[in-house]
């Protein structure tokens, strides 16, 4: 049985809103737990919700999140801008 296509558009009824938004966010963050076990890599995930504007989610911790964000920002601007194109390459 093969999945059908979604169609990407806006979910104007509120409460269909609301579950697509929880059951994509836990997929996200289930993506993000994959890749750092099975590539080792260090990753972090920051989700701002419109259901909850006041704190975002973060993954895997606020101390992880900030840890993986400085030591991004400690490489130089020439290093950071490489893996900045090596992330957008990667999507076309």
């Amino acid at each position: 049985m093969t999945r059908r296509k979604v169609v990407l558009a806006y979910i104007a009824n509120d409460s269909e809103r609301k579950a697509s938004y929880k059951k994509r966010k836990k997929g996200l963050i289930k993506k993000v737990k994959e890749i750092t076990v099975l590539c080792d890599v260090e990753a972090c995930a920051i989700i701002y919700s419109p259901y909850h504007p006041d704190e975002p989610e973060i993954w895997p911790s606020k101390e992880g999140a900030v840890a993986v964000i400085e030591r991004f920002r400690r490489l130089s601007e020439m290093e950071q801008v490489k893996k900045m194109l090596n992330q957008v390459r990667s999507f076309y």
